[in-house]
């Protein structure tokens, strides 16, 4: 049970709808999981947004890699809502349905079929394991994606952390039937 009101853009005052209209007309197509909490503050949103824009759409990090990254991210805070937008994503980007689901259960050994998903995984997992990463696993996302992806990567990570604990701490739940797979 969500711990807010599932919000109505009419219910909004007018900065809350400003921002409810720039999601609702952007890439997103809608307002919905941790946007629905973030709309609460309009400034808050406003700026999760547009910075998701960027590191969803935009950033270096291909799109695959940031959707394994993604994955990993949802697995460690048990985000249920962010595993339920973007596993199907991860899916069509084509991650095998055996890595994603050893993803979720937060299997020590993941099927890999590609040596990025690798380094990808080993590197957003031990950021959040231990909010740093050794040596080995910084050259070696280096090597794959250069220092700008690296980076872009490290922010791709707070970013989804920062909308898990949106998620979670708001209890923003994802639709019936979905069941997570570490439950």
């Amino acid at each position: 049970m969500p711990r807010l009101a599932t919000p109505t853009r009419d219910a909004l005052d007018p900065a809350q709808q400003a921002v409810w209209d720039r999601i609702a007309s952007g890439a997103r197509g809608g307002v919905g999981g941790p946007f629905t909490a973030l709309i609460s503050s309009a400034e808050l949103c406003a700026r999760v947004e547009q910075l998701g824009v960027f590191i969803r759409y935009e950033c270096s990090v291909p799109m695959r890699l940031r959707e394994i990254a993604i994955l990993c991210v949802g697995q460690h805070w048990k985000a249920e809502y962010e595993w339920y937008a973007h596993a199907p994503i991860a899916a069509k980007q084509g991650v095998p349905e055996a890595v994603i689901a050893a993803i979720g259960r937060g299997a020590a050994e993941i099927p890999f079929d590609a040596e990025p998903d690798h380094v990808v995984v080993g590197f957003v997992r031990e950021l959040l394991r231990s909010g740093q990463v050794g040596d080995e696993i910084y050259r070696a996302a280096v090597a794959l994606l250069g220092e700008k992806s690296t980076v872009e990567l490290t922010g791709l990570v707070g970013y989804y952390s920062l909308l898990a604990m949106q998620l979670n701490v708001f209890q923003v739940p994802p639709p019936p039937p979905f069941r997570a797979p570490w439950r």
